[in-house]
């Protein structure tokens, strides 16, 4: 019986794991979930007669090596710095692999290996990468196969809260893991605009952002993803004028983002130790420079050059961070110590619904006739356990899965799903599960 490992049980597993769960009836599979949080596993199997629940630790190498041995397929939702344990295992034992984070060098250098031993190691699987890559490429292999030729291609997406559940002045919650929101941004933006190569540092990731409306979709503020020129390749627009890969979020949010960049609390680089001795307010108060005058309020907005009473340092007041409560944890770094306060504040309550937006924005030249394409993804999620990002997530990797088990996948080596073999099936089943792109033409 082929056997799947998923490794993690987390907020983005249970489509992945519900799906997988569901074929494994009729396919005769079994589908083995492994967690450090056991309880959450076995939530996830619910009992299924075709799946099991383990412990699972994969800094435990006897116990690593042991539940891999005995898969067929591998399916990592661990943390992208772990995936190399898992894959090496995968390498050692003749197992294939697929995971939805981006290819890491070391990753990458097991291409060889990987091919020889005929194993498929997939990556970029997911969402937003994922979804992103196979959505494109038919876009982009349609074009091409009519004629046209690209001098634009951005690409744009955001995990975002659904308006019914939008509570805060920030329009945002998590529905993704809070460090990588924290984290973001942190290096150089890179891309390319009218054949000149471009690059923001993360100094000013938050504060050069664009603005984009779309019919019936809504407007955001997008800012750059640290690395657009890598895809220009794998996409096959090598010679491309423009392009551009970015992140949405709602109106504002960009701005008073930017805030806690200034002041160095996204800073993941050092601890500060004993800071359960400070409260919030005296945390961001050590930040601001000894010649500001006045309550933290006015202290603070003096050094960013806001009003008092603008809608950025309404943001932040929200938090809390202006206030007198303790911070908890007795050691940490600045954005850690951060993430704290945003996973109270912006955890998704009971009925919250959250929102996938994807956003592609072609140009492109037919027979000297200029025309622009705007493809659009809009999904929004179930409640607060079953969310979009879950399900956009989850279903590409499952989907994925499913063809290199039926034997319907050829490709083999390290590889992200931007050729025809992987897209054409995938996109085709996410249609059908509520995953649709709409097409707009100018």
């Amino acid at each position: 019986m082929p056997t799947v490992f998923v490794i993690g049980a987390g907020r983005s597993s249970a489509f992945l794991i519900s799906y997988l769960l569901t074929h494994a009836q009729t396919e005769n599979w079994e589908i083995v979930v492994g967690d450090v949080a056991p309880d959450l596993a076995a939530q996830k199997i619910a009992g299924h007669k075709n799946g099991r629940a383990i412990y699972f630790d994969v800094n435990d190498a006897l116990m690593r090596e042991s539940v891999i041995k005995s898969a067929t397929v591998v399916v990592s939702m661990l943390p992208a710095a772990l995936h190399l344990l898992v894959a090496r295992d995968c390498l050692s034992f003749g197992k294939h692999l697929v995971t939805a984070s981006y290819v890491s060098r070391e990753i990458a250098a097991l291409d060889a290996e990987a091919s020889l031993k005929d194993l498929v190691f997939l990556n970029e699987m997911g969402l937003d990468p994922g979804i992103d890559h196979m959505s494109a490429m038919q876009l982009i292999d349609r074009i091409k196969a009519s004629g046209g030729e690209i001098t634009s291609f951005k690409s744009y997406c955001g995990g975002l809260i659904s308006p019914e559940s939008d509570t805060n002045p920030w329009s945002y919650k998590f529905t993704w893991n809070p460090r990588n929101v924290v984290v973001a941004g942190q290096g150089t933006a890179q891309y390319i605009e009218n054949g000149q190569l471009r690059y923001i540092p993360y100094n000013r990731i938050f504060s050069e952002t664009e603005s984009l409306e779309v019919d019936r979709v809504g407007r955001f503020d997008a800012y750059a993803n640290r690395d657009s020129l890598s895809y220009r390749h794998p996409y096959g627009l090598a010679l491309i004028p423009s392009l551009l890969r970015g992140t949405l979020r709602s109106p504002g949010f960009c701005a008073a983002w930017n805030v806690f960049v200034k002041l160095g609390l996204t800073d993941d680089t050092y601890t500060i130790t004993d800071c359960n001795q400070l409260t919030y307010a005296e945390l961001l108060g050590s930040y601001l420079p000894l010649q500001l005058k006045g309550n933290l309020r006015s202290r603070l907005a003096a050094f960013l050059g806001e009003q008092e009473d603008s809608p950025v340092l309404e943001k932040i007041n929200w938090l809390g961070i202006l206030g007198d409560e303790k911070i908890k944890r007795s050691s940490g770094t600045p954005a850690r110590i951060l993430q704290d306060l945003l996973e109270e504040k912006w955890k998704l309550r009971e009925g919250d619904k959250d929102r996938i937006v994807m956003i592609h924005k072609f140009v492109c030249r037919t027979e000297g006739t200029e025309k622009k394409i705007t493809s659009v993804l809009d999904v929004k999620g179930e409640d607060q356990l079953n969310t979009a990002m879950a399900k956009t997530v989850g279903l590409p990797m499952a989907i994925a899965v499913k063809l290199i088990l039926k034997g319907q996948i050829k490709k083999r080596g390290v590889c992200i799903p931007t050729d025809k073999e992987w897209y054409v099936p995938v996109l085709n089943e996410l249609q059908t599960l509520g995953i649709v792109f709409r097409e707009i033409v100018s």
